[in-house]
């Protein structure tokens, strides 16, 4: 594996995987920072995970902070990193810090909904599945009309244009 590359087949050497999401660009981190969404938004929207963001609401799933809630306030795409309002870690010099959690171990409870691009991107899904809904059919008779009578009109077409 060259320093980094998307094409990539993945290795069962955990020092290959560090090396992968180690040297990822940027805009590939943003896909490491996806969490679970909760039953309800699974259902509302029909995917199980997606990118956590400021200001969302979470809960904790593994960890010393397990089942404990609270708002995403930073985004730590370099680290993969979430830091979550009221998960602190008092210091030696008594002074708190916010400790670093991986989104991994987060379960998303609240979206912030505040921007289009995102809401697109959630219901985009949702929009395709509704698609592949299938119709009521109707009658066979009509439906065997329908077809004959296309039929027709095709065959019609292509002996004129041939001739």
């Amino acid at each position: 594996m060259k320093l980094w590359s998307k094409h990539w087949k993945s290795s069962k050497q955990p020092r290959k995987q560090r090396k992968y999401v180690y040297h990822a660009p940027l805009h590939v981190r943003h896909k490491f920072l996806s969490a679970h969404l909760s039953k309800e938004l699974i259902k509302k929207y029909s995917r199980r995970s997606f990118p956590v963001r400021k200001e969302d609401e979470v809960e904790i799933m593994r960890g010393g902070f397990k089942k404990k809630t609270g708002k995403v306030s930073k985004v730590d795409l370099k680290k993969i990193k979430v830091y979550i309002d009221g998960i602190t870690r008092k210091k030696v010099d008594g002074s708190e810090v916010q400790v670093p959690i991986h989104p991994s171990n987060l379960k998303i409870i609240n979206l912030n909904l505040d921007d289009k691009k995102r809401l697109n991107a959630l219901t985009r899904t949702v929009k395709k599945e509704e698609k592949h809904v299938k119709t009521p059919k109707k009658a066979v008779g009509t439906k065997v009309l329908e077809s004959a009578k296309k039929g027709k009109e095709m065959g019609s077409k292509t002996k004129t244009g041939s001739s």
